[in-house]
């Protein structure tokens, strides 16, 4: 099957300083907000999001990792940091691709049982498969695609893309 680029280098790292704009437009009051990736890409994808803040703002920016098992989310899922570090913060869920919503919704749910003080997500691809109702506060490109189509996102130093399969 024949794969088609649909985010160069250049235009996930426009989309990636725009999340990183909104993030920080919705937070200035705070003095930290934690970034926390999804294992993987969504790991990736937050630092990235975090160099950005941390350039653009004064703001802490805690990077956090969310280690899910994308094949079997119902295992205990952990973060790099303990719940009382971002314990009533600020946080930012991050992910590459919002697919079906089974990742996104099951890392929710694990923070659900901390008192945050404010709650957002953060994709680069939103498909608009969503089996689940979770939406993406922040997003870099809304695709509508077939179920049959995939999505690979590729975190390179310097030659970064996303395609569509």
């Amino acid at each position: 099957m024949e794969s088609s680029i649909i985010l160069t280098d250049e235009q996930i790292k426009n989309k990636t300083r725009r999340i990183a704009y909104q993030i920080y437009e919705v937070n200035f009051n705070e003095k930290e907000i934690i970034i926390a990736g999804i294992t993987g890409n969504g790991f990736l994808f937050a630092k990235k999001i975090t160099e950005v803040l941390s350039k653009i703002s004064d703001l802490k920016v805690v990077l956090c990792e969310v280690k899910i098992d994308k094949k079997k989310p119902l295992n205990k899922i952990t973060t790099s940091i303990s719940s009382s570090d971002y314990k009533n913060k600020s946080l930012v869920l991050v992910d590459d691709v919002l697919n079906s919503g089974t990742t996104l919704i099951y890392g929710i749910k694990h923070f659900l049982d901390v008192p945050l003080k404010r709650f957002n997500t953060a994709v680069l691809i939103n498909r608009n498969h969503k089996k689940y109702p979770v939406k993406a506060d922040f997003k870099g490109i809304s695709l509508s695609t077939s179920l049959k189509e995939h999505i690979s996102v590729v975190f390179e130093n310097g030659n970064s893309y996303a395609s569509l399969a």
